[in-house]
């Protein structure tokens, strides 16, 4: 089963790592580390998704992949 794609860059104006999944919308996380923003974005996603299925609201596939560039060395 695939699973949702999570974006992680490092905000200077939150001073931390910024974990989101573009997937799930408005559906991020805040840490010091890496670690603990990927961390807390899974439990994010875990509320989300519970909330969606309480809810009764659609829960959309995994389906967000960046595109990659390679270039030649």
């Amino acid at each position: 089963m695939k699973d949702y794609h999570i974006n992680i860059f490092y905000s200077d104006e939150d001073e931390g790592y910024i974990a989101d999944i573009p997937d799930l919308k408005y559906c991020s996380a805040l840490g010091s580390t890496i670690e603990e923003a990927v961390r807390e974005v899974l439990n994010a996603k875990a509320a989300w998704l519970e909330a969606a299925k309480t809810e009764g609201k659609p829960i959309p596939p995994p389906r967000y992949r960046p595109a990659i560039y390679q270039t030649a060395s």
